[in-house]
Formats: structure tokens, C-alpha cells, sequence
């Protein structure tokens, strides 16, 4: 097991037995201890969704900080899904994604749904010129699809399913796409 995957795992167990929050330990890797990135982590019940929470851009210390809040998010604060209850803990599967930074991309022949993840938004945040940036506010209707997700196979799917997620309509409002790069481990 992957040591961000077993830091996810533990992370829940802890806080679901104890409602306790664990420090990242001393023993992984200087590069989850020093770097910072955006992190998602889902978590599956026998094959079948159970949570998935996470930042796109980092705001905590570092990714060890990040999974760790994200993965407890995803076990309790997933609208979708009731909490995790301490039964469920032994039938849990977990993933963690490091996302790099988004990038705006001007039409959707710059994706593939295997290898990059999106970001929809409406409402540009920051404008410069004739370019507008991403500067990791959620505007007023958003939605993110990570990579290489099953059942999503064309650019197309990909937007149209981020779109719903956002509660964009295609036809009737404006809305900007950018594409994201993560790692994954499971």
C-alpha cells in the first residue's frame, strides 16, 4: 500500500474511532512533507463509492496536511453519502490523487479523459487583457471530474458530466474549461 494511501486510511480510521486528527508521520517521504499540491481522496465500500473530497489547489502545508483533511472530508462531509461509520472501516478502499496546477484551455480537442482532469466554471474571477487566469476560487457554478475515470472515454462525456456535476447548461451559459494532470495511487 501506497504510504499516502495508508496515511488516508489511517487518517479515517483514527478520526472515525476516536475523533481524533492524526499529524503526518515522521517516516514519509520528505516530498509529501515539503511539497504542496491540491489532493483528492476517494474512498470506495466494496467497489462502490462511499466519498470524494479534496482541494484543487493546495492550501495547507504541505500534501501530507492535505490528504489528511481530505480524506477525513470525504469519510464525513460528502453530501452525497451519509458518514462513515466505524463497521464500514474494514470493507474500505482508498485512492489519493495529487492534482497539478490547472490550465485554462481554449477548446475541448486539448483533452483526454485518461490523462487529464477537469475544471468547469462559469463567471472568469480575475481578467487580464484578453486572457483570463485561474486564480483557485470556486466561482459561482463549478465542477471537477478527475482523470482516467471509468465510463468517461471523450472530451465530450467528460464536459458534458463536469457540466451537470456544476449545474451548467452547455446551451445557455458560458463557461470555461481547464485541464489538470494528477498522480495517482491506490
Amino acid at each position: 500500500m501506497h504510504s499516502l494511501v495508508k496515511l488516508a486510511k489511517n487518517s479515517v480510521e483514527t478520526f472515525i474511532k476516536t475523533e481524533q486528527m492524526i499529524s503526518p508521520p515522521d517516516d514519509l517521504s520528505e516530498e509529501f512533507l515539503n511539497r504542496r499540491s491540491g489532493t483528492f481522496v476517494t474512498i470506495e465500500n466494496r467497489g462502490q463509492l462511499r466519498g470524494c473530497i479534496g482541494t484543487y489547489l493546495p492550501i495547507r502545508q504541505n500534501i501530507a496536511e492535505e490528504v489528511i483533511q481530505n480524506a477525513i472530508a470525504a469519510a464525513k462531509e460528502d453530501y452525497r453519502f451519509g458518514p462513515i461509520q466505524e463497521e464500514e472501516l474494514p470493507d474500505l478502499s482508498y485512492t489519493v490523487y495529487i492534482l497539478d496546477k490547472p490550465e485554462l484551455i481554449k477548446n475541448i480537442f486539448q483533452l483526454d479523459p485518461k490523462e487529464y482532469g477537469i475544471i468547469v466554471r462559469t463567471i472568469p474571477m480575475v481578467e487580464e487583457k484578453d486572457e483570463v487566469t485561474f486564480n483557485g476560487r470556486l466561482s459561482y457554478k463549478a465542477g471537477l471530474l478527475l482523470p482516467d475515470l471509468e465510463g468517461i472515454d471523450t472530451p465530450e462525456k467528460q464536459v458534458s458530466i463536469a457540466c451537470q456535476k456544476a449545474r451548467i447548461d452547455p446551451k445557455t451559459e458560458k463557461f470555461l474549461i481547464y485541464r489538470f494532470t494528477a498522480e495517482k495511487y491506490r
